[in-house]
């Protein structure tokens, strides 16, 4: 009985400990990526550590390192969603970020069990999935008004293909791919890792 408490102690500490890692991960990188850019696009890692934190300890580790990410966007990269709307940008930062790392941690659990590899492919790819839904709805939503002056003075008539041109595009598609092949090979890693250090 002793043993198994000091085991019990010893899991909670060490996930305490690496979910305050991996939220200060999350902080940085996401704090970084706004002076990050590639072209017009600003490519965000941010997604890597949520996935694995969701692997790792659980949806709820997922949502809550989800919400930290939505935090640090509110207050770096938001400016001209905050100018717009205080309560539709705070609703989509948090919701966006919670339900990608929720959603990432409920597919892990739910493969797992029969393949932790395909587990970990499959939360890398519903992550960003659901954070770029989550934000696709939330400027339908909230800002769908001053995404039709914007697509209009960038010369678009259609303010879902303006939306979808500069808000999503390649930019979507290069961040899933990094974020599927990082996110995966770290999950697998410490995964592997872990199971050798139980033998």
């Amino acid at each position: 009985m002793e043993n198994t408490n000091k085991t019990r102690q010893k899991l909670d500490t060490s996930a305490i400990v690496g979910l305050g890692l991996l939220t200060a991960i999350v902080v940085v990188l996401q704090a970084l990526a706004v002076g990050i850019r590639f072209g017009v696009f600003n490519i965000t890692l941010v997604l890597v550590p949520i996935i694995v934190g969701a692997a790792l300890y659980g949806w709820g580790a997922g949502a809550w390192l989800g919400f930290v990410f939505g935090v640090v966007v509110l207050f770096t990269d938001a400016g001209a969603f905050l100018a717009v709307s205080v309560p539709g940008t705070i609703i989509t930062c948090i919701l966006k970020g919670a339900l990608a790392g929720l959603a990432a941690g409920a597919v892990y659990k739910a493969l797992s069990a029969k393949n932790s590899v395909v587990a970990a492919i499959a939360a890398g790819v519903v992550s960003p999935i659901v954070n770029t839904g989550v934000f696709i709805i939330g400027c339908s939503l909230f800002f769908m008004d001053t995404i039709t002056e914007w697509a209009a003075g960038a010369g678009f008539d259609n303010a879902w293909a303006y939306m979808f041109t500069a808000f999503v595009g390649v930019n979507f598609l290069v961040e899933m791919a990094i974020n599927l092949v990082l996110s995966s090979a770290v999950v697998v890693i410490v995964r592997t890792g872990q199971k050798m250090l139980r033998k």
